[in-house]
């Protein structure tokens, strides 16, 4: 049995996120959940939907390309048998401190604006807080994102592995000074998995990159606006 993320959360660890997520999951039928190996054909068409086949080539693509998301990290929304919100989270390095990156966030047209964006992110934030991580990345709108706590300022000195507008590059510090001083390169470190395994997981109809010259596109496949 998929046990549900809001109730798994220790929240004696995580105050300040699984406190907005606890309680969220039943409202309007919907369940946030751990991702099974079942929903990569559902995450799939819910994230060709939400930004087009281009994400494949986006610059945060690269921190994620042939790596599995970090562990109990990667979560859906469902409202019965539909798969309508999903988001996970990476294990990075930025520079020499440990972090996650964020993305993609996606939500199914159906749901929008009725605040499933905000649940997936908080349930995703309290449960990395309680796992014990320090802190997270993501490119996306500030406006938006700075409600969960993060800030443009905390990644200033650091630098993805292509193209990026530094004013929608934020950072979030889960343990106060967690990015204090923090600079370099920011780049993957999760766990591998088999080229094979990855690619029959994206679209069917995802355009190929070259693994030898990536075609370095606008960052990140996060839904930069209210949902």
């Amino acid at each position: 049995m998929i046990a549900t993320v809001v109730d798994s959360v220790p929240l004696g660890r995580s105050p300040q996120h699984s406190s907005q997520a606890r309680g969220m999951a039943m409202d309007r039928g919907i369940v946030i959940t751990d991702e099974c190996d079942t929903d990569h054909l559902g995450r799939e068409r819910l994230l060709d939907a939400a930004f087009g086949l281009a994400r494949h080539e986006k610059t945060c693509q690269r921190l994620r390309d042939e790596r599995l998301p970090a562990d109990r990290l990667a979560l859906t929304a469902r409202q019965g048998a539909q798969l309508i919100g999903t988001v996970r989270l990476w294990n990075v390095l930025a520079g020499d401190r440990a972090a996650l990156l964020l993305g993609p966030l996606a939500v199914a047209a159906s749901h929008r604006r009725c605040g499933l964006g905000a649940r997936l992110m908080h349930a995703a934030l309290g449960r990395a807080q309680a796992a014990g991580h320090r802190a997270v990345l993501l490119v996306g709108d500030q406006d938006y994102y700075q409600r969960f706590g993060f800030d443009r300022a905390l990644t200033e000195q650091l630098e993805l592995p292509g193209p990026v507008e530094r004013h929608r590059f934020l950072g979030l510090e889960l343990d106060p000074g967690a990015l204090a001083g923090a600079k370099g390169r920011v780049t993957a470190a999760g766990r591998r998995q088999s080229r094979s395994r990855y690619l029959s997981g994206r679209s069917r109809s995802a355009p190929k990159v070259s693994w030898q010259q990536p075609n370095w596109g606008w960052p990140s496949a996060i839904v930069a606006r209210p949902l």
